[in-house]
């Protein structure tokens, strides 16, 4: 799999080269330029410091063009002043006024166009009184379908090849506006960069609801939090951190190549198969029929015994090695000499090197094991480290002690067991989920794909309960390895991309959540 490197750079406004422009077209350019002045009033900024905003006659799109006053002839035309459009749009919905600085902070950094989000009707004080059960804010969270309507709209979206976005949180989630202002645009090969303010909500699963509203060709960024009184060096100090190129969005799903780019520099595909309770020739098969299907994720383990097949398959399948990505685990009995155990996986499987290696669950000397891991891939053997079976209390005791951030952790997460406190956890750190079990796990996968709820969704869709299931985690953020040992369900749970869960779909598997673990990890 690819590897990136990294170019940290500060994101800045382009101007427009007009030099190459004949007269004709900068004439045509400048009387075009003093038509929108003309128009101004119609594109008044946005408000500033009203406790409820009141809505503008149209769209408060604000951009830094400057014209001088008399046209020069050929010669003399001065361009220094005349600027592009700027390729970054900050869009923000304020209530309060919080959003608002924070949109503006970040959009002077950027030197982007900001944008805000007025609805036709606007918000009273009784609107958003939280207390009142039939208030219009209030109404509207608990309709997923609710969709107020925005007056005004963004000129030439298709010109903004990234779009910052800004919102409070509303009893956990974005305002439904925000979910208008989503669906009435095209945001195909977009970069989206999600942004909210709470006293002290996370951004949580407001992020992955939006994320489900847009086109799979979207960069979705993972979201940050801002509190209110937030400086603009705080929002300096997130922007100088994000690289917003298609290339290095690390830990954002690309739907369109359907891999995500770990923190080590590698890509990853964000569905595979997992081999657990696989024998050696039912494993084999397995492989192949996921490499001929496309399929180029593999997870095994120590434990699984089938590391041996596992190999043998990738080495028969034709598929040359570095478009497949292995996952193996070291299991706690190894962790005393973890370097030996490393080697010895490396010869099972008869490869030269290992995609991903995770400790299989804590245990005495993992913290021993893991900078051997750490030693592993400095030395070239492993290409990413990782956990597997570690959750925030784990976490929290165990990574001060190690050097490298794990790419990676690997949980049991399914729709009767979520972990929708321990996912956003992880992911805030820079680091990919991905959920072993997501059908389920043996004994209970019937139950799930059988569920009432994940049948009328599958039933609307065309397609199985197991994509749904599949389809769902993938919105939230997590990478999946079902297994299986039938080639025709290997070849449906890779089929995730024809279809996508609406926001009201999303918000209906995340009420299945029964805190129901099945296995012991």
């Amino acid at each position: 799999m690819k590897k990136h490197g990294f170019d940290r750079k500060r994101l800045s406004k382009r101007s427009a080269n007009l030099g190459d422009m004949d007269f004709g077209t900068r004439m045509k350019r400048v009387i075009a330029c003093f038509c929108v002045l003309l128009t101004a009033p119609g594109l008044a900024a946005c408000g500033k410091g009203a406790q409820v905003p009141q809505p503008e006659p149209s769209a408060a799109l604000q951009t830094s063009l400057e014209l001088p006053t008399e046209i020069p002839d050929d010669d003399t035309l001065d361009t220094s002043n005349m600027k592009k459009q700027s390729t970054i749009l900050v869009a923000y919905f304020s209530a309060s006024g919080t959003t608002e600085k924070i949109a503006q902070y970040a959009a002077d950094i950027l030197e982007a166009d900001i944008y805000e989000i007025v609805p036709e009707t606007p918000y009273t004080q009784e609107d958003l009184d939280y207390n009142n059960s039939s208030s219009r804010a209030n109404r509207e969270q608990s309709d997923p379908s609710a969709r107020p309507a925005i007056s005004g709209e963004v000129g030439d979206m298709q010109n903004y090849d990234t779009v910052f976005l800004a919102y409070p949180i509303w009893h956990g989630q974005a305002p439904r506006i925000i979910s208008t202002f989503l669906e009435s645009y095209d945001f195909s090969g977009k970069t989206i960069v999600p942004f909210c303010t709470s006293h002290s909500s996370g951004i949580g699963s407001s992020d992955t609801n939006l994320h489900s509203l847009c086109p799979d060709t979207a960069a979705w960024r993972p979201g940050e939090r801002f509190p209110a009184g937030t400086t603009k060096e705080s929002v300096k100090e997130w922007i100088d951190n994000l690289d917003i190129s298609a290339e290095n969005t690390v830990g954002s799903f690309d739907f369109g190549t359907k891999t995500v780019l770990l923190n080590s520099g590698y890509e990853m595909p964000i569905i595979g198969l997992g081999t657990y309770s696989l024998s050696d020739e039912e494993c084999a098969r397995s492989v192949s029929a996921l490499l001929e299907a496309g399929g180029r994720l593999i997870d095994t383990a120590y434990m699984y015994h089938n590391e041996a097949a596992v190999g043998k398959a990738i080495r028969e399948s034709g598929v040359p090695r570095d478009e497949i990505f292995v996952i193996t685990k070291l299991y706690p009995n190894q962790f005393a000499n973890a370097a030996e155990a490393i080697d010895e996986a490396l010869q099972r499987m008869g490869l030269t090197y290992i995609d991903l290696m995770l400790l299989h669950h804590p245990g005495e000397n993992d913290v021993h094991a893991y900078k051997a891991m750490e030693q592993a891939a400095a030395d070239g053997k492993i290409r990413s480290v990782g956990l597997s079976n570690w959750y925030v209390e784990e976490l929290t005791e165990f990574l001060p002690q190690v050097t490298v951030t794990p790419a990676l952790v690997q949980n049991e997460i399914h729709p009767y067991y979520q972990e929708n406190d321990v996912i956003p956890f992880i992911q805030d750190l820079g680091i990919v989920v991905q959920g072993w079990y997501p059908l389920g796990g043996r004994g209970h996968t019937s139950e799930l794909l059988g569920d009432e709820t994940i049948s009328e969704i599958a039933a609307a869709h065309d397609v199985s309960s197991a994509q749904v299931i599949l389809r769902w985690n993938l919105q939230k953020g997590v990478g999946v390895i079902p297994g299986s040992g039938n080639p025709e369900h290997i070849r449906e749970n890779l089929d995730l991309f024809g279809f996508s869960l609406s926001e009201e779909e999303m918000e209906r598997m995340n009420a299945l959540d029964r805190g129901e673990k099945h296995d012991w990890y």
